[in-house]
Parts: C-alpha cells; structure tokens; sequence
C-alpha cells in the first residue's frame, strides 16, 4: 500500500504527541498565568528557560555565528532522506549506478540543456520549492544571530531569510548535480526528458517565497487562533499543516514538527509564553534614510514569450536575474530565464534556455516608482523533440518492461535543437513595496536571437514581457 504524504506526517505527529504533551503540560511559574490572561493578545514575553531548569533560570546567550555543525548534520540526513526515497521507489535509478561512476556522473551533467524535465507541473512548481524550504530552514535552524527573527519589517529578518536563499542554492545545485546528486546517483539527467535546467531556477527562487509564506502564516494566523483556543491537539494540527515546511525541517534536526524558537508548545498554559533566545530583547537599529540605491537587486519573474516570426507560439516559463550597482543610475544585469513553448503540433513539444548579461539605466530617485532600460547580450539554447506514434507501438512492450525506459527514448522520437547569440533590449517599471522588496509592474523586451530553424518554425524574434518580485539588499 502506498502511503500517502499527508497520512505520513499525521503519523509522524501522533508518535510525537505523548513526548509533547509531557513537555508541555508543565505550569508556569507563579503569576505568568495570571499575566498571560490579563495580556491583550494571551502572549507574554519571558527569557528562555532551559529545559529542567527551574521557574526563573535563563539561558545564557547563545553563542555568535552559525552552528556549523548542525548544519551539516542536519542537511546530510535530508539529502540521504532524498535519496533514499528515490533508490526505494525509482526502478531507473537503481538502474542507473551500474557502470563506470565517473564516466555516467560526467554523461549526466553534460546531457543537460533546456528548460523543462519531463516532470509534472507539482513536482515542478511545488514538489522543488518547498525542498528549497526545507533547505533554507535548515539554514535557519542553525543561523544563531537569527533565531529569534519573526515576519515583518525588521531588516534583520529578510536579512537572514537572503541568508538562507543562499544556501538553499547551493543545497539546491548539489543535489541536482553536485557530487552526492540526481547526476551522480543514478545519472537521471543523462536521458531525456530529465534534462532542463527548470528546477535548478524554481527550487531556491520559489522555496524561500515558500518559507516566507510560511513565516506570514504562522505569525498572522497561526498565533492568533493559538491565542483564542486552549485546546492543544488544534494547536499541534494548525502549526503542522500550515508550516509543512517547517515541520519537515524540526524533525530534520530531532525537534516534534510543531516546535518553534520563538514559543513554547501547544498545551496550556506554557504556550503563552514567548521565549526569547537571551534575556535582552533584540535591540533596534536605526536605518538610515533611503535612497532607493540598493547595491545589489535579485528578481524572480514569470514570463511569458510571444514568438514574432511564427504567429501564434507562445513561450511560458520563469526567471532569476541579479542587478550589482556600480553608480547611483547604472547596474550590471545578468541572470537565466527558460520556458516551455505551446501551440506547437500535437507531436511536438519543445523548451527554451536563454542566459544574459549587460548594463541597465534605472531612474534615480527615493519615491516609491522607477523605470530602466537595458540592453543585454547573451544565448539561446531551443530544443524541440517529435513523437513517432508508428515507432512507438512497435517498441511500447520493449519500454514498458526496461527498468530505465528514457534510454529506448531516441528510437521513437525526433530531437533537433540550436544554439546561437541573442541580443535583447527593452525597459519596465518597479513600484517599492518595502526597503526590502519591489514589485516588477512590467517589463517589454524586444529579442532577436542568430537560431536555426526548428521542424520548419523560425524563433529568431520575440517579444518577452516580465512580471515578479525584486528582492533590494544593503538598504536594510
């Protein structure tokens, strides 16, 4: 029987419901009660106790820097969890360790090319963002300074969540093609469709959107229904299935999948009160004035393409770009973007990769609204591959029974691609959100790309519009 993921993690919280409740069922010392009901929200604030200690005992202040050690700890057993799922349940996989390991794992890394990789839109755009979650908390965990951040405008916050994004790339890059990957294990990207490069732009763009989601979550929602209810089993439920990606990553590190930093557990009426990471709260700092310079930008798009020179193709996809300041109106603008193309014939299916740098002219001014123009040069990769429904019939028996069917793939089907040089140029507008964040109103680009032709189809030219959000860092 096959078990679903919700009915694994309902699993997983009833075997830790006893260790919690005992945990948990413990009073506060005298009087927090008493403070916590008279409080306007039911929270308090308390230095953190150590678990054991008596009422009133604090725990020093924890030590600076990052937990390097939990660290690794903790991100080698989710990616040993990983692979391990995929060894126990992808017959291709445990196919492919056979032969030589570095010749495949060298075979695997260069097959790669496109956008798309054969896998269903959740596995895409849902499945890969929340390990890019997982990741980034597990960086979190273990990023002492930021312990006690919550969701909101303190800079300190999307401070350490940028923090995490970073890591969670490169725990992103490596499992996709670092040396303990889907590349070296099992060599999956050396066939198609498992070729594009989609996931290596979803996974950390939309996985740390996904961890701040989360965040949102839990503070707006998730402490107010804690605040107006005592029962401790709907307080275990609400903090598990709106964080899943929290969960996931408690249990990573050997908490219970409701565990929080920055509050104790779901039973009454310990869980009023909010412990801090060191008897003094965090102190504020003050910002300086802002100038609308951010030093470095990093956007993540969604971007739909419409081929100009066959009417009718439309390309859909996403993309991650970075913007380093060097004056107060000119960037350097590099990035990727990839989409997959529709309104091909029903037997041809195809993607596009495109990479990008150049100069980019931003208004300079500290209102909330803004406008560039750029021009950017770089290359475009199209890849395009037909169905043959005749070959397939023959060979349908042959590739059901082969343990890994990608490798019959080329006998009955068509690939073609090209490669050439692409030049772009176009403008958008931003409005400011925050010090922190933009929003990517629009943005119009004109490209022209030096392709071949594909099954008769030109895409030499094309106009790509932009929208998304703009992540501002060093103003904060």
């Amino acid at each position: 029987m096959k078990l679903s993921a919700p009915a694994l993690v309902g699993c997983l919280f009833l075997v830790f419901s006893k260790q919690m409740a005992a945990r948990d069922t413990h009073r506060t010392p005298a009087g927090e009660s008493d403070a916590a009901a008279g409080s306007a929200d039911g929270i308090i604030s308390t230095p953190k106790r150590a678990p054991g200690s008596p009422a009133g005992a604090t725990l020093e202040p924890s030590q600076p820097g990052v937990n390097v050690s939990g660290l690794l700890k903790q991100s080698l057993l989710f990616l040993g969890i990983q692979h391990s799922f995929r060894l126990a349940t992808e017959a291709g996989t445990r196919e492919g360790l056979r032969g030589p390991f570095l010749r495949n794992y060298g075979r695997a890394v260069k097959s790669m090319h496109g956008w798309a990789d054969g896998d269903e839109f959740y596995v895409n755009y849902i499945g890969h963002p929340m390990m890019g979650a997982i990741a980034g908390r597990i960086w979190a965990q273990n990023d002492r300074r930021f312990l006690d951040v919550e969701f909101g405008r303190d800079p300190e916050y999307w401070r350490s969540r940028l923090r995490a994004a970073a890591f969670s790339y490169l725990y992103s890059l490596q499992f996709e093609i670092g040396p303990v990957s889907e590349a070296s294990i099992g060599r999956v990207q050396e066939y198609w469709p498992a070729q594009g490069y989609v996931d290596h732009v979803v996974t950390p763009i939309i996985g740390i959107g996904w961890m701040i989601a989360e965040d949102a979550l839990d503070k707006h929602v998730v402490q107010r229904l804690e605040a107006k209810t005592g029962n401790g089993w709907l307080r275990l439920l609400v903090r598990g299935w709106l964080n899943p990606t929290r969960s996931l990553s408690n249990m990573v590190r050997g908490k219970e999948p409701w565990y929080r930093d920055t509050r104790a557990g779901v039973y009454l009426p310990y869980s009023y009160v909010t412990r801090r990471s060191s008897a003094e709260p965090r102190p504020r700092r003050d910002l300086p004035p802002d100038t609308g310079l951010a030093p470095f930008e990093f956007t993540m798009t969604f971007q739909p393409q419409y081929n100009l020179s066959s009417a009718g193709n439309l390309c859909l996809g996403g993309a991650g770009e970075g913007a380093i300041r060097i004056a107060p109106a000119w960037q350097v603008v590099f990035g990727m973007d990839g989409c997959k193309m529709t309104g091909l014939e029903r037997d041809l299916s195809g993607d596009s990769l495109r990479y990008f740098a150049g100069p980019r002219w931003r208004s300079y001014n500290a209102g909330r609204w803004s406008h560039h123009v750029q021009v950017t040069v770089g290359g475009q990769q199209l890849t395009q591959e037909r169905m043959l429904w005749d070959k397939w019939r023959e060979l349908e028996p042959l590739v059901k029974a082969d343990p890994k069917p990608y490798s019959l793939r080329p006998d009955y089907t068509q690939q073609a691609g090209t490669h050439g040089f692409s030049l772009a140029a176009g403008g958008g507008v931003d409005y400011k959100l925050s010090r922190a964040l933009a929003l990517r109103v629009a943005s119009l680009e004109y490209r022209h790309s030096w392709v071949d032709r594909l099954n008769g189809i030109s895409y030499d030219s094309g106009l790509h519009f932009t929208t998304g959000l703009v992540l501002r860092m060093g103003v904060w």
